[in-house]
């Protein structure tokens, strides 16, 4: 079955399935990405052929390609785990996620449905404490990169799905604004971002453009590295 986040891009599109299901191929469960260095290992190359677009793989930095590659897994987990905060109020088990091992872009992505609601007031909360400091923290403590850097990525990806749903779906802007603000002011993102005159930038790069031949390729738009 697949939930209907999909309209929203690959990022967000979810397939479900039963708690206490086995995970069979071409499916595999996520726990092994975040516990498997070898695993992790791999897709990093697989990403940093790809930047070099050709060129030997040494012309892109391995920092590099493990932060990418770090920006896109932690985006592909919090995307759809926000989504289906704000429009139900409840809190994705992302221990039970099954995930499709595909070269590039968005993994497939599938998971158990969400149980019901934490009690009221407590759902920023508790998105910290069952995805930020469970999965999340765990994948990000397999990357040997800056924590500035790791950490500014999973806020950069936290104001990104923010910004996707709120620009989909207008209804949800008020509850995404005030999730994600919650989110980004507690730890472990507090302190890796700022927003002035309501734009958000991290306080980090994830090192993108240091893909291009030059080492001084483009900035993402919520780059440190736009204030100079």
């Amino acid at each position: 079955m697949t939930d209907d986040f999909t309209g929203l891009g690959p990022f967000f599109a979810v397939h479900t399935h039963v708690t206490g299901a086995t995970a069979t191929p071409p499916w595999r469960p996520l726990d092994e990405l975040l516990t498997d260095e070898s695993m992790l290992g791999a897709r990093i190359a697989g990403v940093r052929t790809a930047l070099a677009g050709g060129r030997p793989d040494d012309a892109v930095e391995w920092r590099v390609a493990a932060s990418v590659t770090h920006l896109g897994l932690v985006a592909r987990l919090l995307s759809p785990t926000l989504a289906f905060a704000v429009r139900d109020g409840t809190v994705l088990d992302l221990a039970g996620t099954w995930w499709e091992p595909v070269p590039g872009g968005a993994v497939p992505l599938s998971v158990r449905p969400p149980s019901g609601p934490p009690p009221d007031g407590a759902l920023a909360d508790a998105l910290a404490e069952s995805v930020l400091d469970g999965p999340i923290r765990r994948i990000t403590g397999l990357f040997p990169l800056s924590g500035q850097v790791l950490w500014g990525n999973v806020a950069s990806a936290v104001n990104g799905a923010a910004t996707m749903l709120a620009a989909d779906r207008p209804e949800w802007t008020d509850r995404v604004q005030t999730l994600a603000t919650a989110l980004l002011d507690q730890a472990p993102l507090s302190g890796t971002s700022t927003r002035a005159d309501g734009r958000f930038r991290r306080r980090s790069c994830c090192l993108i453009y240091r893909v291009a031949p030059s080492g001084t390729g483009g900035v993402c738009g919520d780059c440190v590295l736009t204030r100079s």
